[in-house]
């Protein structure tokens, strides 16, 4: 594929450009969190089928061992984060905001928490499939925060092509730096991802998208890359919300759309985050499963920012009082980026998978009273997808099903831009989610 020549950073058309506020942690080092007494494992930590347990209260587990299995061919595994026993599976809280089916597992004070010995290095040479399978059982998900089992992405349907590979390192949500860190200390794991994903798909080429702010990642990288000769091309991108989704990655550097309810692979194209490529080396290399991730601590409520790696299943309350806890004022807390992240009502609920960060705030998202659309077309504007936010909007209102498809809004991912960006303060983005539940149940509705 051949790429034009860039005048400016590249980066693609629309979006918005909120204050980064990354330099608390840009330049903290990963830390690892000490172990806990308890963690809560959720079956449902990723995009498709739940797991199933495979264990029963009173068992000794061991860190890394498998815990519970693939609900279907679109789910994953999940593992023990730490060597223990197995308290109760059971309705706990989730980052969801709902009680979810959970394992619990208390913690063994005397024990070093090394891996199981089950955790070996994959054997050299495996066959496609069985690659594939071990990818399952070993719960790897896109760490991006969707959470989509890393295993489909690798199992090319018949029929298709994935020519290229793309790994995401944007990061454009405010305050997170957990992928800058990794690029930036584990440069050589992330390339060595992206060339194991490469040979698993026989891609012929390699991308990685990094947005210019990571100046020293984009160098980190572009020094692996040499190394080891392979045919790669790290992209320093515009600093632009939402640079980091995969469509406008996608765009920024190879200047192709995917399609209107069309994937990447539509393109002959894989996108994959740099964490979860960082993953794939450890699986490979050591054996270990996704049992902990990389997560940010930030935000002016919590009293020391952070970037952690910290075991899944480790409470929110836990990993603030690592962090110094949280300021008297604080008044809000979310999984997540401001932009995407969810607030949280429970701090007993869990890091899963898909957690990227901890933001606590000493000033939480206002209540602004909605007023009238002024028909400013700010949100058409912001919108990187061309889509039109504010009818989308006003059919999910009046519950006008057949319309919202006519409107595509299930091409939206939820970035927020729009709502960030709206002078009468409504609701867009939760408008058109609420509008996206609409046409599912239609078309279950109609399925049944």
């Amino acid at each position: 594929m051949k790429l034009l020549p860039f005048l400016r950073p590249p980066t693609f058309r629309h979006g918005v450009h909120p204050d980064e506020q990354k330099a608390a942690t840009a330049g903290l080092p990963i830390e690892r969190m000490p172990f806990v007494e308890e963690y809560v494992m959720p079956l449902a930590q990723h995009i498709g089928a739940p797991a199933r347990a495979i264990v029963e209260p009173g068992q000794r587990v061991e860190r890394g061992e498998m815990i519970a299995e693939p609900g279907g061919f679109v789910s994953t595994a999940h593992h023990a984060p730490a060597t223990g026993t197995v308290r109760a599976i059971d309705l706990r809280p989730h980052p969801s905001g709902r009680l979810q089916p959970a394992i619990v597992i208390g913690a063994d004070p005397f024990s070093s928490q090394r891996l199981s010995a089950d955790a070996q290095p994959l054997p050299k040479g495996l066959p496609g499939p069985e690659l594939v399978r071990r990818i399952q059982d070993a719960g790897l998900v896109g760490l991006g925060g969707a959470a989509f089992p890393s295993h489909v992405k690798l199992q090319v349907p018949e029929g298709k092509k994935a020519r290229f590979v793309m790994l995401n390192g944007c990061e454009c949500e405010p305050y997170l730096t957990c992928d800058h860190r990794i690029m930036l200390e584990r440069p050589r794991a992330v390339i060595g991802g992206l060339r194991l994903i490469m040979e698993q798909v026989g891609a012929e080429r390699g991308y990685v998208g990094v947005e210019n702010n990571k100046a020293d990642a984009i160098e980190a990288l572009r020094q692996a890359v040499g190394r080891e000769g392979l045919p790669i091309e790290v992209f320093a991108l515009q600093v632009k919300y939402p640079q980091g989704a995969e469509k406008m990655m996608i765009d920024a550097i190879l200047r192709q759309e995917v399609p209107s309810g069309g994937l990447p692979l539509d393109l002959e194209l894989l996108v994959n985050n740099v964490g979860t490529a960082a993953a794939m080396v450890d699986l490979v290399e050591t054996g270990q499963p996704l049992i902990e991730r990389v997560l940010t601590v930030s935000g002016d409520g919590v009293r020391r920012p952070a970037n952690l790696l910290v075991p899944l299943g480790t409470s929110i309350e836990a990993v603030l009082d690592y962090c110094g806890g949280m300021l008297p004022e604080t008044r809000q807390v979310l999984l997540g980026g401001p932009m995407m992240g969810m607030a949280q009502k429970n701090l007993d609920a869990p890091i899963v998978k898909g957690t990227g960060g901890i933001l606590a705030s000493l000033r939480p998202a206002p209540f602004i009273e909605e007023e009238p659309c002024i028909r400013c077309a700010r949100c058409l504007e912001a919108c990187p997808l061309y889509l039109n936010p504010a009818r989308i909007a006003l059919l999910a209102r009046e519950e006008r099903v057949p319309e919202l498809s006519t409107y595509h809004a299930m091409d939206c991912f939820e970035c927020a831009a729009c709502s960030f960006v709206c002078p009468s303060h409504i609701p867009l983005v939760q408008l058109i989610r609420m509008g996206k539940a609409m046409v599912r149940q239609a078309a279950e509705a109609e399925a049944s």
